[in-house]
This record gives C-alpha cells, sequence and structure tokens, in this order.
C-alpha cells in the first residue's frame, strides 16, 4: 500500500477513536477527513470529494424516516402492527421470524434489499416497541432475512453474481449459492433470536394488551399470547390514503423496480400537501444525525476506494501462494468493506478481482463464491450499511442510542466472525 492509502486508514480509525473520546458526530469527523485525504493530500477538487456523497442513500433514509414518520404520527402504523398481531394469532414472539421470511421473499423475488428492509422493518420495529421488544431484535430479522433471499437465482444479487461469473468463462451452481447464503444467514438470525430475543425493555402505551397483560413475555424468553386483542378499529380518510401510499411504495419498488429513495420522497409529500398537520409534526421524525452519520462514514470510504485502498487490497490476494488464506483474505474484505459500503458494489469488484484466483482450479468455485457472498450481505446489519442505518433511523429517539451502540457491536462481531464461518462452512468443509 501506498503511503496515501495507509493514511487513509489511519484516518478511519482516527474518525473512530475522535467519536468515541469527544462525543462528536462520527460522519462531521468522516467528511472532514474526506476533505484533508481527498483534497489536500490527493490534490482533488471538493467537487471530486463529493462525487462520492452518497446522494441514493441520503434520499432513501431521509424519504423513508419523513413517510413512516408520518405513517406513525397518523396512526396507520399501529393499525399496522395491530393486523400484523393478529395474523399471528397474537403470538407476537413468532412476529420477528415472520418480518425475517417476509424480506426474504421479498428479496427472493427481486426486490432491492434497501428496498425490502425499508418496507418492513418500521413496522416490525414499532410492533417491537409497543410489546415491550428491544427494536434492535425486530431489526436484525428484517436485515438478515433481506440477505437470506438475495442470492436467489431471481434476486438482484445472485444476478449480479451469475452474470459477472459468466463473463468470465465461470459458472456457480445457482440452487447450492441461494441454499448456502440463505443457510448462513438463518443461523444469524437464530444468533439474533438468541441475543436479542430474550431482552425486555419498558413496552410503549399498547391498546392490543388486555388490562394487566404486561410486557410481552415477562421477559422470561417464552412465546407469550396476547390475551385480547380487540378487532382492529375502522380506518380514517388519512389512514386509508397512507395505506395506499405505502402499497404503492411496495409496488413500485418490487413489481416496477423505481428507486426506493424517490419513490417515497414522491409518496412522503404527496402525503405532505394534502395532510400538512401531519406532515409538520412528521418532520421532526426524520433522523438527521443518522443520516450525517452514515453519509459521512460512506463519503470517507468512497475517498479511499478513488485513491486506491480496495485495488491494494485485490493486489494483496493475487499475491498470496496458498489458496485457503486467500480464499479467506477474499471473504474479510469482503465482510469489512461492504460494512462500510455498498454491497452490489463490493460483489462487482471483488468477483472480477477474484476470477484469476477462482479460474486456477486450486479450490472449488461454488464454495468460495457462496462464502464470499455471504460474508460479504450478513454484514449489512452495520450501522454504516444502508439496511443497518433504517434500523437506527426508525428506532424511537429515546432508544436510537443503545440501538446504534448494539448495531455497532453486532457490526464489529459479524464482521470478525462471518467469514471466517462462512470460509469453513463452504471453502474448508
Amino acid at each position: 500500500m501506498t503511503t496515501i492509502e495507509i493514511i487513509g486508514v489511519l484516518g478511519l480509525a482516527a474518525v473512530f477513536l475522535l467519536s468515541a473520546l469527544r462525543g462528536l458526530n462520527m460522519g462531521v469527523l468522516a467528511l472532514v477527513a474526506a476533505f484533508l485525504v481527498g483534497s489536500v493530500l490527493v490534490g482533488s477538487r471538493p467537487k471530486e470529494v463529493l462525487a462520492a456523497f452518497p446522494g441514493d442513500l441520503f434520499v432513501v433514509l431521509l424519504a423513508v424516516t419523513f413517510l413512516f414518520g408520518m405513517a406513525r404520527t397518523n396512526g396507520t402504523v399501529d393499525w399496522l402492527v395491530r393486523s400484523t398481531v393478529r395474523l399471528s394469532g397474537n403470538r407476537i414472539g413468532l412476529v420477528p421470524w415472520v418480518l425475517f421470511l417476509l424480506t426474504t421473499v421479498l428479496c427472493a423475488a427481486g426486490a432491492a434489499s434497501p428496498a425490502a428492509v425499508a418496507i418492513v422493518a418500521p413496522i416490525g420495529i414499532t410492533f417491537a416497541v409497543r410489546h415491550g421488544i428491544t427494536p434492535i431484535y425486530a431489526g436484525l430479522m428484517a436485515v438478515n432475512g433481506a440477505a437470506a433471499g438475495s442470492f436467489s437465482p431471481t434476486g438482484i444479487l445472485g444476478g449480479i453474481v451469475h452474470g459477472t461469473l459468466a463473463a468470465n468463462g465461470l459458472q456457480v451452481d445457482a440452487a447450492a449459492l441461494f441454499a448456502g447464503t440463505f443457510a448462513l444467514n438463518l443461523v444469524a438470525a437464530l444468533a439474533t433470536w438468541a441475543i436479542f430475543g430474550r431482552r425486555r425493555i419498558a413496552p410503549a402505551p399498547d391498546e392490543d394488551a388486555a388490562p394487566g397483560a404486561g410486557p410481552a413475555g415477562g421477559g422470561t424468553g417464552r412465546t407469550a399470547t396476547l390475551t385480547a386483542a380487540p378487532a382492529a378499529s375502522r380506518l380514517q380518510v388519512e389512514q386509508l390514503v397512507t395505506l395506499v401510499g405505502l402499497a404503492t411504495l411496495v409496488v413500485g419498488t418490487i413489481g416496477f423496480r423505481l428507486d426506493t429513495g424517490f419513490t417515497a420522497l414522491t409518496i412522503a409529500a404527496v402525503l405532505a400537501l394534502i395532510f400538512r398537520g401531519t406532515a409538520k409534526e412528521a418532520t421532526s421524525q426524520i433522523a438527521w444525525p443518522v443520516i450525517l452519520l452514515v453519509c459521512g462514514i460512506v463519503t470517507y470510504i468512497g475517498v479511499l476506494e478513488d485513491v486506491g485502498v480496495v485495488d491494494s487490497l485485490g493486489a494483496m490476494i493475487v499475491g498470496i501462494g496458498t489458496p485457503l488464506v486467500a480464499a479467506l483474505v477474499i471473504c474479510y474484505i469482503g465482510g469489512v468493506v461492504s460494512a462500510f459500503a455498498s454491497t452490489t458494489g463490493i460483489l462487482g469488484a471483488l468477483v472480477p478481482l477474484s476470477v484469476p484466483f477462482l479460474g486456477s482450479g486450486a479450490l472449488p468455485v461454488t464454495g468460495v463464491v457462496i462464502a464470499l457472498a455471504a460474508a460479504s450481505t450478513i454484514v449489512d446489519a452495520s450501522p454504516f450499511s444502508t439496511n443497518g442505518a433504517l434500523v437506527i433511523a426508525n428506532a424511537p429517539d429515546a432508544l436510537r442510542p443503545q440501538t446504534y451502540r448494539a448495531m455497532l457491536l453486532w457490526g464489529l462481531g459479524v464482521c470478525l466472525l462471518a467469514p471466517v464461518a462462512a470460509w469453513l462452512a463452504f471453502v474448508v468443509l
């Protein structure tokens, strides 16, 4: 690695350290670091540095938190939560698994992972808070489900992997790729349940529970059943219009592949024009600190990619003589970089970089690709990825700091453990 690349990596460490010591929003420090490395050291113009700013991610976080802020304010999300409880037979312990399966199906059918999480996570998190479940549990189940379904033969990431390999004269077993990535993310979901599923918080006021029913599960970890769940209250005009807007978001992003951020923002803008009172209150629910944090970090990571950090890591792979070690390095690069940057972009970059290694025949192509794909997507729960940021942004204000800390620790844990677990499961064994 060059001197500038080393300074860039050290700058990322400094951003984390200074934010932890001084309490300043990490996004502010990351934007400053992007300017210092990109403009001062490399000599790029500020406009070139800002080219790394994730405008699509900014719009997604802004639009989703505004849209669902309106849906919460006017009671639409509450109605959806009550409906979810009834559909699950009032067994609230099943609902997080319903979230997992729902995002799996959406992504397996061709929805973009952030689109599926943007639709499912806000409702799941509201449900969790209402029933005394920590919001990170519901959020992670949605994120794990999205990763579990993304490599189906009809999934977006599955198509990228198959297309990239085919362009280089290689192929991978489609069923094995889907089954392997699904299995590892199912294990992640079980770990999520084991770590967070039995934790309880003080439940928000909940109309669904009968008097004296208490928090869901009471901290015992057993599947709880609500003793009484009233019929859904009649929908008001504003709630009905909001439901139509949310349905339009689902159909537009999944059925017609419209951009998630701009579609949600358009729907939110229409609702705001019609219901001005709700819009004023919902504006305060836009998660500006989270948007600044995530967009700042992603901008700096983009600058590091521009100065050649990822290419240097790819060159390191080529220089490794032991195939098993090289495969492990590939998995770690995919996992760690994807925790901060676009999973689609990382897979699109790493798969071609790995083609000479994969084509050598030293290791089975399918096993290495499954391990790389699984390691690169299971880390989407990182607070600096789109999916992880959506979870934090939709957590209640009072619970957002602890949700961020828990997501940060979870992201660190999967960055350390998931690549080696995928490597052992699909390459070594």
